[in-house]
């Protein structure tokens, strides 16, 4: 299951379809264009905080998962504390995948918010 989410978070990046980086990260949260915001479960308070607060304000659903180095490692950087996904059909693979882990005592964290489609 991991191995599978860290794989299409690899295409997304491939596919010009996911943004990483502080900046860059909240950009896309606020213009809308991120369809899941995937938090590293080891990042700052601080930065958990950002994410999952900007997410929560701007009706994008995001969730708890892996580590920084895991996620830098599936898109080809270095260490990410929050990656982007801007394509909807990918987001809702990976939200998929992540569905078995949907409570926030899971091993990955939860999911926070309804699909925006909705």
């Amino acid at each position: 299951m991991q191995n599978k989410v860290l794989s299409l978070l690899g295409i997304a990046m491939r596919g010009h379809n996911l943004v990483s980086g502080e900046l860059q990260t909240v950009e896309a949260i606020k213009n809308g264009s991120a369809c899941l915001v995937i938090i590293a479960g080891d990042a700052s308070g601080n930065s958990r905080k950002l994410y999952s607060d900007k997410s929560s304000f701007y009706q994008i659903p995001y969730v708890l998962f892996g580590t920084k180095e895991q996620l830098g490692k599936a898109i080809g950087k270095d260490e990410r504390s929050a990656v982007a996904v801007c394509d909807a059909g990918l987001a809702r693979a990976i939200q998929k995948h992540l569905g078995s882990h949907d409570t926030a005592d899971s091993e990955f964290g939860g999911m926070n918010g309804e699909n925006k489609n909705t």
